[in-house]
């Protein structure tokens, strides 16, 4: 088990990095996660979901992802509540408060430890994650997802620092001394990440952190820039620069207040051919050639925040002045002419009127759609292509409207809506990760770029798998941590 000294300490990035490790060393590693809570997820290919960093820990792993890798899943709608996703399909909304007491507890821990057994029966190694910080001592009752996860399955845990941040030794040290005796043996090692600079000068501190908690640091990861992994939060997203750029497509995606699965952009973020940035900076949306608005846990709710910041108006303006406006999800249900929401399944918001850009009308319905599927556009141009669906609400033809859909799924059914080359929305997530689509979404800018070479993004992923466990093996003490994980407790 990586465990953190906190949050955002880089454990899920690092057990990426052990998923290809183990994997190149020919063993059969699977991820696990007992609780995650995240707006990124993924569909299965059962068509149940999961957070999308066990699905991308998969991919490392070389294997299809599974709800067993991530039985637990809370996908937060407020500062205070969350839908609860438990083996892959949501059991209702919860309380922080009534989530996290004591009562009821046990049946969620009987379901993650029995969905780790399964996983522990088909594959070795487990690369397993905390959360959050190894010592939530006032969470230690109710706790699922750290050391008690980790004794029952009776993992070796190595604590991940973050020095970036400052107050790496106190946050170790700290950590370690809050464990009772019985927990902390659990403890085999210490890994810290993400450092700057000269890696000798921590050398003093290595040895300090060894005597202080009794424990050997197995490597000092140096931060990286030129490898390119799925980030999972959405904290980072704003900072990319929005400054258009000559010579490229330059994509501006919506930055919804409550944005969902950001990680459908990523390929487009490596696209040498484009420039993306998130905004809702009404000037900067308005410099774009293609506006994305992307999914959102809460459509209603963005959909009002996007009337209300002058964002609705600026993106109306950038499709009658030439840009190209595609929606996905949530973003494709704004898009249309009307939102309802009769059974109040996102909030007290009962309709809205769309931004009008596709004559389609999308109510919330309370059962969730969650698969995998292969598609080709519906104009019959292009190869057969891969996505997933994650959405709550069906999206139809308003009356007496004449619809063209986007794309054409593998049973016949179709999907999206397609007003012309320049103005589409869908309900496929992924779809952006398909050269052919990118290629029909730029084809309108070509004359923005030089080139016509496509970008294959499943290759370049592969490649930043290999990168981030080369960057791991030359950092860590590789020798030791096996030594580690095949010693008897």
């Amino acid at each position: 088990m990586l465990a953190g000294t906190g949050s955002d300490v880089g454990k899920s990035v690092l057990a990426t990095a052990l998923c290809r490790i183990f994997r190149q060393d020919g063993w059969t590693p699977a991820p696990f996660k007992a609780q995650n809570m995240a707006l990124n997820s993924f569909a299965t290919p059962e068509g149940l979901e999961i957070g999308r960093a066990q699905a991308v820990q998969a991919e490392a792993a070389g294997i299809p992802c599974h709800t067993d890798m991530n039985p637990l899943l809370l996908k937060p709608q407020s500062d205070h509540t969350s839908q609860v996703v438990l083996n892959g399909r949501p059991i209702g909304k919860r309380d922080a408060y009534d989530y996290f007491r004591r009562e009821g507890r046990e049946e969620l821990r009987e379901a993650v430890y029995a969905a780790y057994d399964r996983l522990a029966s088909r594959h070795n190694p487990i690369v397993m994650e905390g959360a959050g910080s190894l010592a939530e001592i006032n969470l230690r009752d109710s706790d699922l997802v750290n050391v008690p996860m980790a004794m029952h399955a009776g993992a070796d845990i190595i604590l991940v620092g973050d020095i970036d941040r400052g107050g790496v030794f106190a946050s170790v040290y700290g950590s370690v001394m809050l464990l009772p005796p019985e927990e902390r043996k659990y403890v085999k090692g210490i890994l810290i990440n993400k450092f700057r600079g000269d890696l000798r000068l921590f050398e003093e501190g290595r040895k300090m952190l060894e005597e202080l908690c009794g424990i050997p640091v197995l490597g000092v990861i140096p931060y990286f820039h030129d490898i390119h992994i799925e980030e999972e939060d959405s904290v980072a997203l704003a900072a990319k620069s929005a400054a258009a750029q000559r010579g490229k497509v330059n994509v501006a995606v919506v930055l919804l207040r409550h944005i969902s699965n950001f990680t459908d952009f990523n390929s487009l973020e490596r696209d040498p051919r484009i420039h993306l940035f998130y905004s809702n900076n009404v000037e900067e949306i308005g410099k774009a050639d293609i506006i994305i608005i992307p999914g959102s846990k809460s459509t209603l709710a963005d959909l009002h925040e996007l009337r209300r910041n002058g964002v609705a108006q600026a993106i109306l303006r950038a499709r009658r002045e030439g840009a190209t406006v595609l929606g996905i999800c949530g973003g494709y249900q704004m898009m249309g002419m009307q939102v309802r929401d009769p059974h109040h399944v996102e909030g007290d918001i009962e309709a809205m009127p769309g931004l009008g850009l596709l004559p389609m009308v999308t109510e919330m319905l309370g059962e969730k759609v969650t698969r995998q599927v292969r598609f080709t556009l519906a104009d019959g141009s292009g190869p057969v292509m891969e996505g997933y669906e994650i959405h709550m609400g069906e999206t139809l033809p308003a009356d007496g409207s004449s619809v063209s859909p986007l794309a054409r799924l593998e049973d016949g059914k179709p999907d999206g809506c397609r007003v012309d080359e320049k103005c589409m929305g869908t309900y496929l997530h992924g779809i952006l990760d398909n050269p052919g689509f990118v290629g029909t979404l730029l084809a309108p800018h070509g004359a923005k770029f030089s080139g016509s070479a496509t970008f294959d993004y499943h290759s370049f992923k592969e490649e930043q798998y290999d990168l981030l466990a080369d960057h791991f093996r030359r950092h860590v003490d590789m020798a030791k941590l096996y030594e580690i994980l095949c010693s008897s407790r």
